[in-house]
């Protein structure tokens, strides 16, 4: 089978798209063609993935990402079994594309994967003028009715599912749970892994920083957003935290365990409220008791299983105070990261559903198939052609 995956918003070396879904596609030896803003974001390919560069669509004007995204999908989505689009802004570029499809007889089974409540995210986007945000709302809404009617979806959270008249299979944000036990929280470090902006409380975790003093050192990886950019350097190099900025998924990741606690600072935002942080899920995975604000998913997984502490949104100090207070109870911390990594290996791991996930993608691709063919009057392939 081959897949063409098309962002022209995401890192190339997004979690989601490169490290599970792409990884899982690739481990039952399918061919990934991977076009993504590769140059934008300063990455090469991974080997044994075919590489196609995009601009990035950043800020008020995505044109150009636009117009690239277009010619590509028109010209390469004939040669594809599968394309899986990963923004909601492909959907603009989809109709041309998918006329040009139809006129040559070769269209593939195209797929949106929802990674997100995109008309709830608008309004967290500070380039998107107030006056406009609910009118793209309402054409978001719009948008959605008509992709379910064309496209196959994928949601990366059930609580999507009420923004769709028919039920769509989910595929979660769950981590890859690391094989071996990992180390036991220490007394002096804390992690923060993921995007970097003020909804996602950077600011509060500056301040987090100042208050916990030399004694607890804070450790941020991940890509900030412009506007918070020279509060983090600044933080970083008065020595208050320490921001390694973005790191490859393998060695983000090995910088988790055996840390104190992960924070998840998220704001009380619309497009937070129905999804799972998947960070959270990360750190539980890794044995590391979870600090988090009380969006809704997170602040029921730690209560739930006692992973962690839930603290108000927006303050530094209850963010503090519960860092001191897992700094001072060897047993909770303990207690806490054995909990939360017995979780993640029983229900959260994307190990487990790696392949559910890409047996979805080459069902779809068989139906297809076998539509185009019994239209024909000839055989369809057979599911170990499809597979390879």
């Amino acid at each position: 089978m081959r897949v063409l995956v098309v962002t022209i918003v995401h890192h190339p070396e997004d979690a989601r798209i490169l490290h599970r879904q792409i990884a899982a596609l690739r481990e039952r030896g399918h061919q990934i063609e991977y076009a993504a803003p590769f140059t934008a974001y300063g990455v090469t390919p991974r080997p044994g993935i075919e590489g196609l560069d995009l601009p990035r669509a950043t800020g008020r004007d995505r044109r150009a990402a636009l117009r690239a995204a277009r010619k590509l999908l028109t010209e390469r989505g004939p040669e594809a079994d599968v394309v899986l689009l990963h923004d909601p802004e492909l959907l603009l570029a989809l109709p041309g594309a998918m006329r040009h499809w139809r006129r040559g007889g070769r269209a593939p089974v195209t797929v949106w994967d929802v990674h997100e409540d995109t008309a709830a995210a608008l309004v967290m986007k500070r380039w998107v003028p107030g006056v406009l945000r609910p009118p793209l709302r309402l054409g978001v809404r719009a948008a959605e009715r008509l992709a379910e009617r064309h496209l196959r979806l994928l949601l990366a959270e059930d609580a999507y599912q009420a923004r769709f008249r028919h039920v769509q299979p989910v595929v979660p944000n769950f981590a890859t749970v690391p094989p071996l036990p990992p180390e036991p929280p220490c007394d002096d470090r804390v992690v923060y892994l993921g995007r970097l902006s003020r909804a996602r409380g950077v600011l509060d975790m500056i301040e987090t920083a100042r208050l916990l003093g030399p004694a607890v050192r804070v450790e941020v990886i991940g890509e900030a957003n412009p506007d918070v950019r020279d509060a983090l350097t600044e933080a970083d190099r008065e020595g208050v935290l320490r921001w390694y900025g973005f790191l490859p998924n393998n060695r983000a990741l090995a910088r988790l365990s055996g840390a104190l606690a992960g924070l998840s600072l998220l704001h009380d935002q619309p497009n937070y409220r129905h999804s799972r942080p998947t960070k959270v899920v990360e750190y539980m995975a890794h044995g590391v008791p979870v600090v988090t604000t009380p969006t809704p998913l997170a602040s029921e997984l730690v209560e739930r299983h006692g992973c962690g502490l839930v603290v108000p949104y927006e303050d530094p100090a209850a963010v503090a105070e519960a860092v001191r207070r897992l700094r001072a109870d060897p047993e909770l911390r303990a207690r806490a990261a054995r909990q939360g990594r017995e979780v993640a290996v029983a229900g959260l791991n994307w190990r487990v559903r790696s392949a559910e996930f890409a047996a979805l993608l080459e069902r779809w691709v068989n139906e297809a198939d076998a539509g185009m063919h019994a239209a024909s009057g000839s055989a369809p392939k057979s599911d170990a052609a499809l597979v390879g």
